[in-house]
């Protein structure tokens, strides 16, 4: 069964930078799209970026765009988040997600129930 681990998580100033990353046991990581999904206190998880399996389709949250980049590299099984300009606002646990179908072209990208596997999350915290 893949696992993920999230991992580059920190605390930092408005301003800074952060890059996450999402590495997965097993062979076929590579045929998967996969999503990163943040959740601060008190609030639902939401959307932040996606990137399909092949890593040609990117799609951002509006909150984000413009200033968090997603890839990949499947030759290390790993899955990067890179955060600019960080915001107080960006404060929330970061998860991965695998999706649940294979060399798909996924629509329902922000749906947390598009994904079926999920990394245990990593803390980002941005003080002002």
């Amino acid at each position: 069964q893949v696992q993920l681990v999230e991992s580059g998580g920190g605390l930092v100033q408005a301003g800074d930078s952060l890059r996450l990353s999402c590495t997965a046991s097993g062979r076929t990581f590579s045929q998967y799209a996969v999503g990163w999904f943040r959740q601060a206190p008190g609030k639902e998880r939401e959307f932040v970026a996606h990137i399909s399996w092949s890593g040609v389709t990117t799609y951002y949250a509006d909150a984000v765009k413009g200033r968090f980049t997603i890839s990949r590299d499947n030759a290390k099984n790993t899955v990067y988040l890179q955060m600019n300009s960080l915001k107080p606002e960006d404060t929330a646990v970061y998860y991965c997600a695998r999706a649940s179908l294979s060399f798909s072209s996924i629509r329902t990208y922000f749906a947390p129930s598009t994904y079926n596997t999920w990394g245990q999350g990593t803390q980002v915290t941005v003080s002002s």
